[in-house]
This record gives structure tokens, sequence and C-alpha cells, in this order.
């Protein structure tokens, strides 16, 4: 699932996903990452969107992350187990870092699709995300259960309402794995709130 939907206040209110890095968008490089995935989630404006990526928006448009992520929820299968929660401005995002993710959240590969099969018994953990080169969080680059986060999401809705809702109190109760990055390249955790953010990105993709 790849949100696709900010207001991208700090670049003038473009549409920051579709700005390119290394001549191709940032969201199409994220849909990328994740291209063995099915089904594929955008949730966002669908202009340009690949044919095979089902599109949503949240309601209201531009009412946050935790919005955006609940209606792209309610567009996945039921029997789907794993979601890769992503960001669309992660220019930097490949296959490799997410099956980084996949085999800390669990590393028995499912041979069928080349994926990875969630763990049986209580006590796993629910996520995992990268954290960035200061220690810090980033959800939006994350892999998930579908069970534990569905109901977390039915627990905030009893609180208030998701737009505007934090990650944070999202994700309050998860068990989380945090992840630094050790892998070659650039940081998949990069994202670009600014235009200086998109130069590094292009350095970094040269």
């Amino acid at each position: 699932m790849v949100l696709a939907g900010g207001a991208a206040r700090r670049m003038d209110g473009v549409d920051k996903p579709a700005r390119p890095v290394g001549g191709r968008p940032m969201r199409d490089r994220v849909l990328a990452a994740v291209g063995d995935a099915a089904p594929r989630i955008l949730v966002g404006p669908p202009t340009g969107a690949p044919p095979d990526v089902l599109i949503t928006r949240e309601s209201p448009p531009g009412g946050g992350p935790v919005a955006a992520a609940g209606a792209g929820l309610a567009r996945l299968p039921a029997e789907v187990e794993l979601l890769a929660l992503l960001a669309a401005d992660l220019p930097l995002l490949t296959r490799e870092a997410v099956r980084e993710l996949l085999g800390e959240l669990d590393g028995q590969l499912d041979g069928a699709r080349g994926g990875r099969r969630p763990a049986a018994g209580p006590g796993g953990i629910d996520g995992v995300c990268f954290v960035d080169d200061t220690g810090r969080r980033q959800p939006l680059c994350g892999v998930w259960r579908v069970a534990p986060l569905r109901a977390a999401f039915t627990r905030l809705a009893t609180q208030r309402p998701l737009a505007g809702a934090s990650l944070r109190a999202l994700l309050h109760g998860l068990a989380v794995r945090e992840v630094p990055w050790r892998g070659a390249g650039p940081p998949p955790w990069f994202d670009c709130d600014t235009d200086e953010d998109l130069r590094r990105a292009e350095e970094w993709v040269r």
C-alpha cells in the first residue's frame, strides 16, 4: 500500500509523489519496490498510476496518513496477511530493502509466491519498520501483519475520527521491531519533503 495523498506544503502543494528522481516519479519508484506484491494499492490521485494498481482515496482527501491507510486497508482482500505500508516519497526504496523488512518480520520464505508467511502462535511482533540514522521510527517504511493492524484501526476509530489522527496513536500498543538500514546503497527510509531532499536523492541515484 502506497500513500500518495499528502498536501506537500513544503513544496507549495505540488503533486509531490509525481516529482521525478532519476527520471522517474517517486510514486512509481516506490511501486516498483513492491512490484511482486499482489494487490498493490495506491491511496491518492489516480493520474499516471500503472493500470494494474488499485486506486482509492482517503476521506476527506488530505485527511492524513492514518485516514489514507484506513482507506487502503478497506480495499485489501481478507486473505492477505502481510502488508507493506509505504509513503510515496521514498525514491531510494528498493526490493532488497523491502525483503530486509520481511526477513525481520518472519524468516520463513514462501517459495510459491516469493513472499514470506506470518509466524504462527502468540508472542510475535506485529510489524517492522526502518529507523533513520537518528533512531527515529519510520512507520511508513515498514511491513505489518494485517490482523493486528486492522485491530489497531478499529480501536482508534472508537476513540476519534481517523482523519487527522497520528500514526503514533494508531500504532500504540503494537509490538514493533525497529530496523536500522545496514545494507549497501543509500538509506531506503529517506523521504523527500523539500526541494533540497529531492536534490540529495538525485545525487544518490546517479
